[in-house]
């Protein structure tokens, strides 16, 4: 009975509290914040996290992604003790991580075709990063040899930087949810082949951690507005567009239930 106990529990659904965006007319450009709960399975929802590296070549970006990292680390513990696959996408790395069972599994998996892309579009981003983004001023180099020593790599984890990777993981496991974290929403959360866009265009749910993630955006651009408000800015542009988002403290809330 115990037993039985435990691995209803591991099963059990949880229900996030997801937001969006809506325009209530169409073209009239009025679009309200909608949150609509939904409940998911853990096993049948993955964690991916996206390009939190050891360095990156702005300064700025490196401050802030320290804290994220920090924040991160419980978020992950307690959705891998659910249940949940946890992916590691630092991507150019790869090298690093060539003999590690974790990129070793996700490599020697059975190949899996995509299906056709779905045609989804979006509007430009609201913001002006066509110099980068960068808010200390730095120039750009490949500066990442590796993801953040703060974030561990657990046994059952997976390693990847492929979008047909990550796919085939995900549906090899029955996985339908796919939670994003990482950087930097306006260009890799959005535009890497494992992450909202792709994977969103192949049929997969996707829901970015909102508050485990940064923007490569310069107050001096376009416009010209605080850092925090670009992240604010994209971030509600992938909710009217792309996926909902949802906080690690209401993922983690939902996982203690």
């Amino acid at each position: 009975m115990i037993l039985l106990a435990a691995t209803l529990l591991l099963t059990q659904d949880i229900t996030l509290p997801l937001r969006t965006r809506v325009e209530l007319f169409k073209g009239s450009g009025d679009w309200r914040e909608v949150t609509q709960n939904l409940a998911i399975d853990p096993k049948n929802t993955a964690l991916i996290i996206c390009d939190m590296w050891d360095r990156h070549w702005c300064q700025g970006a490196n401050q802030r992604v320290v804290p994220i990292a920090q924040k991160a680390v419980p978020v992950i513990a307690a959705a891998r003790a659910k249940g949940m696959l946890i992916i590691h996408a630092p991507s150019e790395t790869m090298g690093f991580y060539a003999n590690t069972p974790q990129r070793q599994a996700i490599a020697a998996l059975a190949k899996i075709d995509p299906p056709p892309a779905k045609p989804i579009d979006s509007p430009p981003l609201p913001i002006d990063d066509s110099d980068g983004g960068c808010d200390t001023g730095d120039k750009t180099f490949k500066a990442w040899s590796r993801q953040i020593d703060t974030i561990p790599i657990a046994a059952g984890d997976l390693i990847s930087d492929q979008g047909s990777e990550v796919y085939a993981a995900l549906k090899l496991r029955g996985i339908e949810n796919l939670l994003v974290m990482g950087v930097h929403t306006n260009m890799c959360i959005l535009n890497r082949t494992f992450a909202i866009k792709q994977m969103t265009r192949w049929g997969v749910r996707c829901i970015l951690l909102r508050d485990l993630t940064d923007t490569m955006y310069d107050p001096q651009d376009r416009p010209f507005v605080p850092h925090d408000k670009g992240t604010e800015l994209v971030v509600e542009h992938i909710e009217k567009y792309w996926a909902p988002s949802v906080l690690s403290t209401q993922l983690t809330q939902a996982l203690k239930k």
